[in-house]
């Protein structure tokens, strides 16, 4: 443990709903950055306001909220994808909010339509090609992935990957869910290999020729590209990226977001912490240290390397709303 989680983990036990905890928030993150904490520690310079925090895995922290119900000492809840925060307001932990300064700062397609949740921070999911075999011919979209040209060739992690989940409804979405069927099967008629490990495991894999193309987060690629370790410059150099869908609806892009719990037992101190997480200060860290893009403001650190790209414009909620449909048409193509 980090002498920064020291600093802000207490126990959940000493957190009370009395006057006495009206200079802390309490948030709930599963997100697991020092960069996170080092935003945490401004806060508090800031403002007095004592952030306690609890870490955990998304699906935890939600059933967590759940089963303490009204008693819950938690004010916000933190996590990665627009299909998890989409879960938790399914199981309705979070409170709808008004706040002038995160409806200016955070735009329309990247925050719940009625104030449940907003992004926080950016990650494109790309297409990315071993760069000694080249880009296949006929690539420029997640739909090429499907033809028949890269039979063996594909590399894809789990379909009960939660960043899958959101591709496939981005997809159904714009394309319909039959369109969507048929890509699904013909993507695993192109698999290169079962679906396993992480997007790490599948840049590994391309860079090592074992298959020829794959999707992966940006975050993961600027992870790798800034790296100092002889081994992930070697992957870094076999590797080449792809914005998919430039001619048409733009790249996918998913979200780092955060709600207001329901019974959120310091309201004024989470809305006056999640327009922090919205400052130009920290929009630069999630950037420079997270390998993330920010929702609003110049892109900066590892993924400007990148270069820019034109971003599809799907409201982030719908990556929820569509991924029951999504494990369907996953289970009937066979994608494990």
């Amino acid at each position: 443990m980090t002498l920064h989680r020291l600093f802000c983990l207490l126990a959940l036990f000493a957190w009370t709903h009395s006057s006495a905890a009206e200079d802390v928030v309490n948030v709930y993150s599963a997100r697991h950055y020092d960069t996170d904490m080092a935003l945490y520690e401004r806060f508090t310079q800031e403002t007095g306001v004592i952030v306690n925090l609890i870490e955990g895995g998304s699906d935890a922290l939600i059933e967590r909220i759940v089963n303490e119900g009204q008693f819950s000492p938690a004010d916000i809840m933190i996590t990665v994808d627009a299909g998890r925060l989409w879960r938790a307001a399914q199981k309705d932990i979070f409170q709808a909010i008004e706040s002038p300064v995160l409806t200016k700062r955070v735009p329309a397609h990247l925050r719940h339509p009625t104030g449940l949740w907003f992004g926080l921070s950016k990650r494109a999911r790309v297409i990315v090609y071993n760069k000694t075999k080249g880009l296949p011919k006929g690539i420029s979209s997640y739909e090429d992935l499907a033809l028949p040209a890269l039979k063996g060739q594909v590399c894809m992690r789990s379909s009960g990957n939660i960043y899958n989940l959101s591709l496939l409804a981005a997809i159904i979405e714009a394309k319909g869910a039959e369109t969507a069927q048929k890509w699904a099967d013909g993507v695993v008629a192109n698999f290169a290999r079962k679906p396993q490990s992480n997007d790490t495991g599948q840049l590994r894999a391309v860079a090592a020729g074992e298959c020829g193309i794959t999707v992966a987060n940006t975050y993961y690629l600027g992870r790798i590209f800034s790296s100092d370790k002889a081994a992930d410059r070697s992957v870094a150099e076999n590797l080449a990226v792809m914005f998919p869908n430039q001619s048409n609806r733009g790249s996918h892009v998913n979200i780092s977001g955060a709600g207001i719990t329901k019974h959120a037992p310091n309201k004024a101190n989470a809305i006056r912490f999640l327009e922090y997480l919205t400052s130009d200060y920290a929009q630069r860290l999630f950037a420079q240290g997270n390998n993330e893009y920010p929702v609003i403001g110049d892109v900066t650190g590892p993924v400007a390397m990148l270069g820019e790209f034109e971003e599809d414009q799907i409201s982030a909620s719908v990556l929820g709303e569509r991924q029951a449909q999504a494990v369907k048409i996953f289970d009937r193509a066979g994608w494990l």
